[in-house]
Parts: structure tokens; sequence; C-alpha cells
């Protein structure tokens, strides 16, 4: 259907105020070779969609962290600060504090919040309910290259910020005891 309403020309229509549903229609394209090409599998569509979904999340990461290459330290500085706005980041939370807060919630499985460690300045801690325990795991920035990543697996799984960690983790189990499915609410204490 898509290789047909991109062949297909369009057609005008006599002073008709409706459109026709093949000016509605999207088609996915290939411009990477020296020949434009419909992608007519889906999977390679949404592969190709997700592909430039993380282009441009590393292109606006690497603006906002300045021109050139960026040291490790503008980016984990920019990287917070896209974080700061989550309802799931709690910044300078302490451990016992994640865990009161958490409790308060209640000790349900997948209940989370990300903050930043403080044993480790440049490191972030997932705190996580599973069986009505609070579990704490350290989220490591690893440099690929120049470029900085946050992973809580050492490195096999790399997210360019913490956003991205915490959507992968709510889809996946990972290396986690659960899911992450409720994140906790910042309120005071």
């Amino acid at each position: 259907q898509l290789y047909k309403n991109f062949i297909q020309p369009h057609q005008k229509q006599k002073a008709s105020p409706m459109r026709s549903t093949s000016e509605n229609s999207l088609v996915a394209m290939d411009f990477s070779g020296q020949k434009t090409r419909v992608i007519e599998n889906p999977s390679e569509a949404l592969s190709v969609a997700v592909e430039e979904g993380l282009s441009w999340r590393r292109r606006s990461c690497h603006r906002l962290s300045g021109h050139g290459s960026p040291s490790a330290t503008q980016s984990s500085v920019s990287s917070l600060a896209i974080h700061l706005s989550q309802p799931w980041f709690h910044g300078k939370l302490s451990r016992d504090e994640a865990q009161r807060l958490i409790t308060h919630q209640g000790p349900i499985d997948g209940v989370f919040l990300l903050r930043d460690s403080q044993s480790n300045p440049k490191t972030f801690v997932l705190s996580l309910c599973h069986m009505q325990k609070i579990k704490h795991f350290q989220i490591l920035p690893v440099d690929d290259e120049g470029q900085v990543f946050y992973s809580l697996d050492d490195g096999h799984t790399q997210f360019t910020d913490l956003i991205q960690l915490v959507d992968f983790y709510q889809l996946n189990r990972g290396t986690l005891p659960c899911k992450l499915k409720h994140h906790c609410a910042q309120i005071t204490l």
C-alpha cells in the first residue's frame, strides 16, 4: 500500500475542497543510496525510524553540550539538565531518604526513582522496590570514543541519557529484578 501511494501520481481534483487520501498518506523513504527507494518492509521501516530517533537524540545532546567534541563533564552536565524536569528524578536524595520515600508510597514491585549518587558524584542511582525490598543500582557513565553513555550493566546496554534508560527498563527487565512500573512521586517527608 505504501508503494502504491508513492508511485501513483497525484491527480488534481476539480475545485473540490476535500483532499485525496493519497495526500494524507505517509511513505517510508530511504535516501542513503544513490537512488531513493520506498521502504516496503514494515520491520525495516521501524528500524530506520528507531535509528533516526536515536541519531536525533545524539545530535540534540551534542548541541546542548556545545560545539566540537564534548568533554565527559560537559556531556554529563547537559544530560543532567535534561533529567531535572522528569518526575522520577529526585536529584540530591540520600539512600535512606529514597528508601523512606518508596516505602511511604507503598512497597509495590516496580516503584522506582532516580537520584544523584552521594558516594560517587559522577554517577546516578536507580532505587527500585522488588519483593517489598528497596534495591539500589548504580548507573555508570561509560565513555565510548569521546561520547558519554549511561549503563546499569557495565556498558553492555548503553543509553545516551537517563530518559532513554528509564524508557528501556519500563519495557524490558534487562538485568533488573523487575520492570520499572511506577515512578515515586516527589513529596516532602
